[in-house]
């Protein structure tokens, strides 16, 4: 009973909350989430209150430094593109992608209340707006999920064209989830009650396939989201 009325509440968001803005939603055969105006909420109510922590811990696993350049792809509202600002300091540059244009909207809303300079774009992982070699860093924060894994592939390798050589991609993203009824819980507010066919597990397989190195599920975790990091390597052509 507990879950088919978050199912029904989930439905109701998907239908009612669309945030008015002047851009067209990017074209990708992901999901695209649109309602931006309780995005933050959901996440918060999914992460009982704690979202600040998964987004530190986010941000301290791609192991930033100041004067860095850091792409966020999928970035939703900006929760882990702004903290991310913040780490690579006024020096350093940061910008985050996401195809919903409410949802870049809202994250550059917040980023000019805090008086950030962050590039926010309307765009999509499968065909990344940037020339290769741009970035030191990439993350990418429970989207990985919302991909079929073709686009996964053609996602991966998208990144490690704009990384640059010695670059670091850190993915934060859902374990496969277990019998309890947070786990449950949990992959029903992410997988807006569909099941689950992709867990964090999965990645090192596929970044390896996409010719990344040094490729790491980390032991630390937040409920049942989890992290991988890997990098570009250092020596490379192309």
């Amino acid at each position: 009973m507990g879950e088919r009325i978050l199912l029904l509440f989930i439905k109701e968001m998907k239908m009612h909350t669309h945030t008015h803005s002047p851009e067209s939603p990017a074209q990708t055969e992901g999901r695209l989430i649109r309602w931006a105006s309780f995005y933050d909420l959901s996440v918060n109510i999914m992460t009982l209150g704690r979202v600040r922590r998964l987004r530190t811990l986010t941000v301290d696993h791609t192991l930033l430094k100041a004067g860095e350049s850091v792409l966020d792809v999928g970035c939703g509202t900006g929760g882990v593109t702004i903290p991310a600002k913040h780490q690579v300091g006024k020096n350093g540059r940061a910008a985050g992608i996401d195809p919903a244009p409410e949802m870049i909207a809202v994250a550059r809303r917040k980023a000019s209340r805090a008086g950030l300079e962050i590039d926010f774009r309307v765009g999509v992982i499968e065909s990344l707006p940037f020339p290769d070699r741009t970035f030191d860093a990439v993350t990418s924060s429970l989207m990985m999920h919302h991909l079929p894994e073709h686009v996964r592939v053609k996602g991966l390798a998208e990144i490690r064209r704009v990384l640059k050589p010695g670059g670091r991609l850190l993915i934060a993203d859902m374990m496969r989830p277990g019998p309890s009824f947070l786990k449950r819980f949990t992959s029903l507010v992410l997988h807006h009650g569909q099941g689950m066919r992709f867990g964090i597990e999965d990645l090192p397989g596929l970044l390896q396939e996409a010719g990344f190195e040094e490729i790491k599920q980390l032991e630390d975790r937040f409920m049942i989201i989890g992290f991988v990091r890997a990098t570009k390597p250092a020596a490379i052509i192309a």
